[in-house]
């Protein structure tokens, strides 16, 4: 049986970030790579997260290659279908957009991924609407969660738009460990050190449960952010929790995976625009941790209110403080939503789930 040929355009790492994450998944995955003729284009200018923003000679160089090898993808191998991973706003959506252009010149049908939002916001710009409607227009969209269909619904009807949410690959043994040595309650952030992350909304929350008499210890895992070590430092002692709060820096796979494994509640409260699915929660939830998240993106997806952890309204340090009492105070609930993510996660979230909705989805199109 011959196979229909698709063109994938989208990121690759390095850098590492959730959207080359997700472009790595589906250039390795062996039931898309069974299914289709597939090709690959990489997306990315930088091959460092240091490089973002710098060598604009570079990168510019970079990107008509990428632009070159897409019109001699288009001209030759003639795909049946074109998946684009689309940047929603700014700088690199108008790349995306020049890109779109000549990939639109050969007719081929087109299906636009989106890891990120930001369309709702750009919309009322006379530039970004022209572009917008351009982009849009006979095509088929690909969103991580159905809460994010407000962003585009203004140029994207309803049935032109298929929903896949992320998955990630299934950790060997995620087992729960006793390494909390002071037998505390220990909660766990991990995130850049992003204000709009949470981390003061977190610190400030810790500091009503102390005063409380709560014991309980909060470890930060993360790279810097726009948050610096000095001001986390700074806050952590105007606020008196040397005692409680570890800044324990960046961690990767086993030093990560121990991070969650010594842990007891999975917090984020994020308030980060940009934020359309929280990956950290899937992580959470593959070890068994009850999450407190926020009513951001499509996390509401993920987090399912009152069964694996609860949702709270965002830079609402009181509301954040009361949820995590709930878990401080009892360890049957938390062993009750940690529970009940886990099996949410297995059902929903592997790279399996992901890898069988997104060939349901590219066949769909097809058709």
């Amino acid at each position: 049986m011959v196979k229909n040929k698709i063109l994938f355009i989208l990121h690759l790492p390095p850098p590492v970030h959730g959207s080359s994450m997700v472009g790595q998944y589906i250039k390795d995955s062996k039931l898309v790579n069974q299914e289709f003729d597939a090709e690959f284009v990489n997306l990315g200018t930088s091959k460092s997260i240091d490089e973002i923003g710098k060598n604009p000679l570079k990168k510019i160089r970079t990107y008509f290659a990428i632009l070159i090898n897409c019109i001699s993808q288009c001209a030759s191998n003639r795909p049946n279908l074109v998946y684009f991973a689309m940047t929603a706003k700014g700088i690199g959506f108008y790349k995306d957009a020049f890109l779109i252009f000549f990939i639109k010149l050969f007719r081929v049908p087109l299906v636009l991924h989106f890891h990120n939002k930001g369309v709702s916001t750009r919309q009322d710009k006379w530039m970004d609407h022209l572009l917008y409607r351009f982009v849009f227009k006979d095509t088929k969209i690909i969103l991580l969660s159905s809460h994010l269909y407000a962003d585009i619904e203004k140029y994207v009807s309803k049935e032109n738009v298929y929903y896949c949410p992320n998955g990630i690959p299934e950790i060997a043994t995620p087992i729960k460990t006793n390494g909390n040595k002071l037998n505390r309650v220990s909660i766990l952030f991990l995130s850049n050190l992003i204000a709009s992350k949470g981390v003061f909304v977190l610190l400030e929350a810790c500091k009503m449960l102390k005063e409380k008499k709560f014991d309980f210890n909060c470890v930060f895992v993360g790279g810097i952010g726009d948050v610096s070590e000095e001001q986390f430092y700074a806050k952590r002692k105007e606020l008196g929790l040397e005692d409680i709060v570890v800044y324990k820096g960046r961690k990767y796979g086993q030093e990560k995976e121990k991070a969650f494994a010594e842990a007891d509640i999975f917090v984020f409260p994020t308030y980060y625009h940009n934020e359309t699915f929280g990956l950290v929660n899937l992580e959470a939830m593959q070890f068994s941790l009850p999450i407190i998240s926020t009513y951001e993106g499509g996390i509401p997806d993920v987090v399912v209110e009152g069964v694996t952890g609860f949702l709270v309204p965002q830079q609402n340090v009181e509301a954040l403080a009361a949820k995590m009492e709930l878990l401080l105070n009892s360890s049957e609930l938390r062993q009750k939503m940690g529970v009940a993510g886990r099996v949410k996660y297995e059902k929903e979230f592997t790279l399996t789930a992901f890898e069988n909705k997104m060939t349901h989805i590219l066949t769909a199109v097809l058709k």
